[in-house]
């Protein structure tokens, strides 16, 4: 029999073969444990006849069975309406202004880490637990609390943690850190779990059908109305469907004839034009990043060498980080990068460290840098 340890956990409980298994090695540990499973938005909210991914019915019938069977109790709570006002809004306005959001790493900041936090306050409970593939522990030199990679790397989701404070990494453990994926779903087929075999979430929870732009006509009620295609010297060279519909890099969907394969490079939504060009065309060594958060360092006063990524499954690049006013870096590759887009995160990485992080704001022309490339 394990024996309990004095410790307390709220456990957040996705329906998914992760948190079931976390919650399931937080009681060997002696633990004792609470799930919950916070309901993020209804059918209504996001145009769905029916639920499709995480938090859907069937998500919380899977959880809800597994917290039976540790027999653990278990609730669901009611964040859609500030699930609604932070992501779903915020996705919204950036698609609108030009950008590409990045609602996962929203809801990390602004809703499970934050209001869960909160939750197990109210329930007297020490620890928050998730099953996210990532590890913390804590500095003895430096005494601050360290994001560092999980031992798989193929599943590491250090990338959208960057935002986690320290308060927050004093408060929140990752049973799974340390484990791979395949001897999580061991774990969960050893002890019967009913998710033991589900497959992972891939696409964005509330547009399972990864059709953002028809989301945002039925969540909005606008019509994205048609606009013009522009070479890079301004010419016109078509009509696209809707500048939201469109991303930096993109090739697939635009149905140009030009003789040689094309790219979104760049978007002018009050003149409602998405500008096309070469592959190399997309290429930039600078980045300007704002809304910062800092992990292993409470601040940049000078230049730091770093590895960067710009986008979750990225390979981490090398770069130089220096300070760019308040609360902003010049965040400079060695070597170009492919379709740097305003409203996705950049992360900093020293080894298997989480420097920090932040929001792209900007991606400077390159002949701003001394760059060769040409400018989208």
């Amino acid at each position: 029999m394990v024996q309990p340890t004095g410790e307390s956990a709220l456990i957040a409980m996705s329906g998914g073969v992760d948190s079931s298994v976390a919650a399931a090695l937080m009681l060997r540990r002696g633990c004792r444990c609470r799930g919950v499973t916070m309901r993020l938005y209804t059918n209504s909210d996001v145009g769905l006849s029916r639920f499709h991914t995480c938090c859907s019915e069937q998500d919380v019938d899977d959880a809800s069975q597994v917290a039976f069977q540790l027999d653990i109790p278990y609730t669901v709570v009611d964040y859609t309406v500030d699930f609604r006002a932070q992501i779903i809004d915020k996705f919204v306005r950036v698609y609108e202004a030009g950008g590409t959001p990045n609602p996962c790493i929203d809801c990390n900041r602004y809703m499970k880490f934050d209001k869960l936090l909160r939750y197990a306050d109210e329930q007297g409970l020490t620890w928050v637990v998730t099953g996210h593939y990532a590890r913390i522990r804590r500095d003895e030199d430096t005494g601050r609390w360290l994001l560092e990679k999980a031992l798989d790397e193929g599943k590491d989701q250090s990338y959208v943690l960057y935002m986690l404070t320290q308060e927050q990494l004093s408060r929140i453990r990752f049973p799974l850190g340390e484990m791979t994926k395949e001897e999580t779903r061991a774990v969960a087929r050893e002890l019967g779990f009913c998710n033991a075999r589900k497959h992972d979430s891939q696409d964005i929870c509330f547009v399972p059908d990864g059709d953002y732009a028809g989301f945002m006509e039925r969540y909005t009620g606008k019509r994205y109305p048609e606009g013009d295609f522009l070479d890079l010297s301004g010419q016109v060279v078509g009509r696209h469907r809707g500048a939201v519909r469109y991303t930096l890099g993109q090739r697939k969907g635009l149905n140009l004839a030009m003789g040689a394969p094309v790219y979104v490079c760049r978007k002018d939504m009050a003149a409602n034009t998405v500008s096309v060009g070469p592959n190399e065309a997309l290429f930039s060594r600078t980045v300007l990043v704002g809304e910062l958060n800092w992990i292993a360092v409470s601040a940049l006063t000078a230049p730091m060498r770093v590895k960067a990524r710009l986008r979750y499954r990225q390979r981490e690049q090398w770069a130089t980080l220096s300070p760019e006013g308040e609360d902003r870096v010049r965040l400079t590759f060695d070597q170009p990068q492919r379709a740097a887009t305003v409203g996705q995160a950049a992360v900093f990485y020293d080894g298997d460290i989480v420097v920090g992080g932040g929001t792209i704001v900007d991606v400077p022309p390159e002949n701003e840098n001394g760059g060769g490339l040409p400018s989208c």
